[in-house]
């Protein structure tokens, strides 16, 4: 039952050596452990945004509609398979008849909207009302369904019908941003604004969306996408002329993905008069995807960022090695005196071991605060999404702590192995 105690009292002795080093040494013992903070703050800071954006992002899609399926002529499934711009360009332009042509020949469709804009062709407009002026914001054309299939909520109003898209009227449904910049306060049904220089009646106001980027997802307009078309000429690259159209599809409910991008692919397919051994010159992007090509990329960052991390916590090892040895020069004949007074090598070895792992961790738990500290504030400062899960402290803890086990071994090996009598001649 001794050793037990005698042991737990080591370790108490230990780390009270190792605080009175530290403190001794300020100067010293910051320098040494400065790149294990720099590692730990770099993991920690950058894991907090990486996964603040991804659960918002989650978070984002389940609230707009998980079930959505979306057709484009090209998306980022295309960019992230190594597809090349202006090969995805040439690609035939979607339409209207797409559309229709799905709704009919795709039983599993329950709504199949259209919508013209919010991609490379984004068209960017003042929205004004008398003295009172927004910044440029994104104009969508869109079919009179958009609100359904995007699964977003009116905040005042209605949105515009199909009278009014087969009649090209000058209607607008404002998103929540400009309508409260606009209207505060005021009532906007059937008032006018100008959207550049044409003049809009308003008839609905949409509420508030999630925002998996930390900016304002609510900074836009939606009109018809009859009247945008008559207002807004296609964008033209190196000549040809292209409208990026997108389809969306919400399915009956019970509707398995499979099936309703299976019975979508075979529409667009005949309709593309493709061959079997053809490829799909359009896109089929769901949440599913977009999630997957997601955490692929962050996994990639994140294991970048494990890498550079990596090179500061070996900087900060090297360091702690380096001070370790000195440490063990300058308290030769403690360790002699030690010795003789019946310390063994495992003693030894074990106090220099739990020094470097000590000053190793005290930086990992820097690295922790000043990582969260930094996530933090980026936070408030710009509004983007953090997130600071238990792993990330777990991780930057045991690296720092596995620095200074690798780190200090050498010393604490080479104090270990003193020869007692050697050790207390010194000087």
């Amino acid at each position: 039952m001794k050793t037990p105690r005698f042991r737990y009292g080591l370790l108490s002795e230990i780390l009270t050596m190792a605080v009175a080093t530290l403190v001794t040494n300020k100067m010293r013992s910051a320098l040494t452990i400065l790149g294990v903070v720099i590692g730990v703050t770099s993991i920690v800071g950058m894991t907090s945004l990486i996964r603040g954006f991804g659960d918002q992002m989650e978070r984002a899609i389940r609230q707009l509609g998980s079930d959505t399926i979306y057709v484009a002529k090209m998306s980022i499934a295309s960019f992230a398979s190594g597809k090349e711009f202006w090969d995805l360009i040439r690609r035939p332009d979607l339409t209207e008849a797409d559309a229709r042509a799905i709704k009919a020949g795709a039983p599993s469709a329950m709504i199949v909207g259209l919508q013209v804009g919010g991609g490379p062709d984004t068209e960017m407009q003042r929205i004004s009302r008398g003295k009172e002026s927004t910044k440029q914001m994104a104009i969508i054309g869109a079919s009179a369904n958009f609100a359904e299939t995007n699964y977003m909520t009116m905040e005042h109003g209605r949105f515009f019908n199909d009278f009014e898209v087969e009649h090209r009227r000058n209607v607008v449904v404002l998103g929540y941003a400009p309508g409260d910049t606009l209207f505060k306060n005021l009532d906007p049904i059937g008032r006018k604004v100008r959207i550049g220089n044409e003049e809009f009646t308003v008839v609905g106001v949409m509420g508030k969306r999630p925002s998996p980027l930390g900016g304002n997802p609510d900074e836009f307009a939606v009109i018809p996408m009859s009247t945008y078309d008559k207002l807004y000429d296609p964008p033209r690259f190196r000549g040809i002329i292209s409208r990026f159209v997108m389809i969306s599809i919400v399915p009956y409910p019970g509707t398995s993905r499979a099936q309703i991008i299976s019975e979508v692919e075979e529409v667009m397919r005949a309709r593309h008069r493709l061959k079997l051994d053809q490829e799909n010159d359009f896109d089929i992007v769901t949440s599913d995807l977009i999630m997957k090509i997601f955490d692929q990329l962050t996994r990639a960052v994140f294991l970048a960022l494990v890498v550079i991390s990596s090179i500061a916590l070996m900087v900060g090892g090297i360091g702690v090695m380096a001070i370790m040895m000195i440490s063990v020069t300058e308290r030769t004949r403690e360790i002699g005196v030690r010795k003789a007074l019946g310390a063994k090598r495992r003693d030894i070895l074990l106090q220099f071991l739990l020094e470097a792992v000590f000053l190793t961790s005290l930086g990992g738990l820097l690295g922790i605060a000043f990582g969260s500290t930094i996530g933090l504030l980026v936070h408030v400062t710009t509004g983007f999404p953090v997130s600071l899960p238990w792993w990330s402290f777990a991780i930057g803890l045991g690296f720092s702590a596995t620095v200074g086990i690798f780190f200090g071994m050498y010393p604490a090996f080479k104090a270990a192995r003193l020869d007692p009598i050697e050790a207390l001649r010194y000087e």
